[in-house]
This record gives structure tokens, sequence and C-alpha cells, in this order.
């Protein structure tokens, strides 16, 4: 492991912990030449399946793809990045347990959508209109007078 501070390889491990999910270990180092200490994440290679797009194109499944998605929805949102974070981590071990080659991307979508409308409607908002994209002002109304209507009925007693 090459140190990011003055580039040498020569470093020795300090600590060593294992994360939650128990599926990356996490290591803290220590460079042999500055001296100085920096962390690295070990984590098995997955074996994730292509993601098959509307237009039959294929691209291998994308973890940071999906978390800008959220992110960008979830933009001064009460939002974390570790709930963020811990949910594509489900999502990733959810389509690795499938033992699929080949998901949708509308499975991803459609999974993504339904957790933000979840933690939040404004985020669901943003995501939907990007996601489904609305053609015109009354598909995006018809969306919102859905949650409108969802959430007076959950109120109701």
């Amino acid at each position: 492991m090459r140190c990011p501070y003055c580039t040498k390889i020569n470093n020795k491990v300090i600590d060593s912990r294992l994360s939650k999910d128990g599926r990356t270990i996490r290591r803290r180092r220590e460079c042999l030449e500055c001296e100085r200490r920096f962390t690295t994440y070990e984590k098995l290679e997955d074996v994730l399946p292509m993601i098959v797009k509307k237009d039959s194109r294929r691209e291998p499944f994308n973890r940071e793809k999906i978390i800008s998605g959220i992110r960008m929805a979830c933009r001064k949102r009460p939002i974390s990045m570790t709930k963020i974070e811990e949910f594509v981590d489900a999502l990733e071990f959810y389509f690795q347990e499938l033992g699929k080659k080949e998901v949708d991307s509308s499975d991803v979508g459609e999974r993504v959508i339904n957790k933000l409308k979840e933690w939040d409607e404004v985020a669901y908002v943003r995501f939907a209109s990007v996601y489904r994209q609305f053609k015109d002002i009354g598909e995006f109304m018809t969306e919102l007078e859905d949650i409108l209507r969802t959430k007076k009925e959950e109120e109701s007693p």
C-alpha cells in the first residue's frame, strides 16, 4: 500500500477492525518513511450483476453512481450520508445475493425510489422527476397528488 503523503510503499499496520456488517476491514497504517498515519479499507471483491439500461446497453453495477443520484435528491434534506451508504450497502448485498448476471436498471431505480419515499417526500419527488422523466407539469402534479392522497390516508384515524 502506497503512502498517500510521500508515496513510498514501506508501511506497517497498526490496527485492524472489522466493520459492523463484517464485510470490510479498516486498517490503520503508519508509513515507515515519513511516519505519518493513514487509513485503508479492505473489502472482498464483489461479484455484482451487469445493469441492463432501458436502451439495452449494459454497464457494471456502479455503487458511486447510485450514491450520487440519492445525494442529489437528498441535498439540503435531513438524511445523513451514513443512512444513504447503509442503504446502498444493503442494495448491493441484495443484488449480489440474487445471483443473477444481469438486472434491469428499473429494478434498481424502483428500490431507490421506494426508499426515498419512505425517508423524505421532497427527496422522493426530486428523484422521481428525473427517474420517471415527467414529460409535462401534469404528470408531475399527478405524482404530487398521489403523495398528498397517501399522506391524508395515513393521517386519518
